[in-house]
């Protein structure tokens, strides 16, 4: 099992300064990837909770973290495909990619907010389908010498995108809950990641469902990573009808311990989602004060 933790990247505690502090501790206590996620716009009259009303980039904060660090992964979970051409977009990952020392695993989804749609000037319609080329022009960039693409969302005249990333590209995982997304992460990419509002008590399910598309596009589903973000949250313990990665320190290594037998390769630590942190009244200095102390409780063990 692989054990990650998000950087501040939501609300107040969201400053340069606590996440370089934040990316440097997690590496010095052997975690091993630091995670963001994306947020475009927060439109106004839709009720969408703390955690969205400020975010930082996802791809700027990684460059950025690629050289407070040295060893630790780096991953975004997710990037929506939509609101990036697929040119740009495998630029600044394959960029990123090498800067990095070759650290990057790069979430994507398709999206599902529709301001965030409009405001990207991209249809809101076939994202299924939109992603599934989109998937296959990233690689055309970041593989052939010289691509050329005439697809029904996108088109690329013949030419060459360089420097191509080094040591390879990065790793891609997919997002999404339906079947359908579920299928596709098994398919083609190299793994999947959960949402924040996943139920963790029935996680083995819908990593069953990627194993098996896997399997059937005769790819072999134990290289696959299962990356969870865990919306951890310390509470005392004992309370009544917890739920998974909340409550005591001791019950949410137990709570990790199940998600691996369930199947979860990865686990990722994320105050991002707890609202206390991340109110806009919400004090940055007791909510670096609760992510260090996370970071030393929660680290993964040496011997593991």
């Amino acid at each position: 099992m692989r054990i990650g933790y998000a950087v501040p990247v939501s609300g107040p505690w969201a400053t340069p300064e606590n996440i370089g502090r934040v990316a440097t501790r997690a590496e010095e206590l052997g975690y091993s990837d630091l995670w963001t996620f994306q947020r475009l716009l927060a439109p106004v009259g839709r009720e969408m909770g703390t955690t969205y009303r400020s975010v930082a980039d996802p791809v700027v904060t990684l460059a950025y973290l690629a050289g407070v660090t040295r060893r630790i992964g780096l991953g975004v979970a997710v990037l929506n495909m939509p609101f990036h051409s697929p040119a740009l977009l495998a630029k600044q990952l394959g960029t990123l990619q090498t800067v990095s020392g070759g650290r990057l695993t790069a979430g994507l989804g398709l999206g599902w907010m529709p301001e965030e749609f409009a405001a990207s000037g991209v249809p809101f319609e076939r994202r299924g389908a939109r992603a599934e080329e989109y998937l296959d022009v990233l690689r055309k960039l970041w593989n052939d010498e010289v691509v050329e693409h005439e697809g029904e969302f996108y088109r690329i005249p013949a030419a060459r995108q360089e420097p191509r990333p080094v040591p390879g590209p990065p790793r891609i995982l997919l997002g999404g809950g339906a079947d359908a997304a579920l299928r596709r992460a098994g398919r083609l990419a190299d793994g999947w990641v959960s949402a924040s509002r996943e139920d963790l008590r029935t996680i083995g399910e819908k990593i069953y469902i990627v194993k098996e598309a896997a399997r059937e596009a005769g790819r072999d589903p134990e290289s696959l990573r299962f990356v969870c973000r865990g919306v951890t949250t310390p509470r005392p313990s004992g309370r009544p009808g917890r739920a998974p990665l909340t409550g005591s320190y001791d019950e949410i290594r137990r709570d990790v311990a199940d998600l691996a037998a369930s199947g979860v390769t990865d686990v990722f630590h994320d105050l991002n989602f707890v609202s206390e942190v991340v109110a806009p009244d919400a004090d940055p200095a007791e909510a670096m004060r609760l992510a260090e102390e996370m970071l030393v409780e929660l680290a993964p063990d040496p011997r593991t």
